[in-house]
């Protein structure tokens, strides 16, 4: 008799659409997030959406500071799209200032500033969102905001990003469709 795995497991089988858009590993230093077993250590049940409030090159060079004591799974960048991967989903990357919700979340920073919507391009939210229906889609989240929240829900943040400008019925949607 075969076991059935951990029920993670098949949330994956079951969700071949979980295609991730491309992206590319750019390692954060490993002095910036917790080595893990996700989902079987934490389960991840939480997408937290960030605006940098640096350019992606500045950002960078942040996740791979050792002295930094931070970093994101992800980073969008605004003219492009491109999607950097710093942490690994398995691991616990500390983009919240919260332990509960960097054990449990996915998190995806965005290039830009919170009061300078002209680095939210389009193609900058449709990258993200691709990103977060895949993630949502492969770890059974809900594609809501209960589940896909911003820096500033965090509790106990002292951020305010991804800020005003920051469109959540726009993404929501497309999050939804998978676009």
């Amino acid at each position: 008799m075969s076991c059935p795995g951990p029920p993670w497991r098949a949330v994956l089988e079951e969700n071949p659409a979980a295609v991730y858009p491309p992206t590319h590993w750019i390692p954060a230093d490993s002095a910036n997030y917790t080595v893990s077993g996700r989902p079987a250590a934490y389960p991840v049940d939480l997408v937290v959406i960030h605006l940098t409030q640096e350019t992606f090159p500045d950002a960078m060079r942040i996740f791979q500071d050792p002295a930094a004591k931070v970093s994101a799974h992800y980073m969008v960048a605004s003219a492009d799209g491109y999607i950097g991967q710093f942490v690994r989903e398995k691991d616990i990357a500390w983009h919240a200032g919260n332990w509960n919700r960097n054990t449990r979340s996915i998190g995806i920073e965005h290039e830009g500033w919170i009061d300078r919507p002209e680095y939210l391009t389009d193609v900058l939210y449709r990258a993200s969102a691709r990103l977060t229906a895949a993630v949502c889609d492969r770890y059974g989240i809900p594609k809501d905001r209960t589940h896909i929240i911003g820096h500033d829900e965090v509790p106990g943040s002292t951020h305010t990003d991804p800020g005003p400008y920051w469109d959540w019925d726009r993404y929501l949607k497309l999050v939804s469709d998978g676009r």
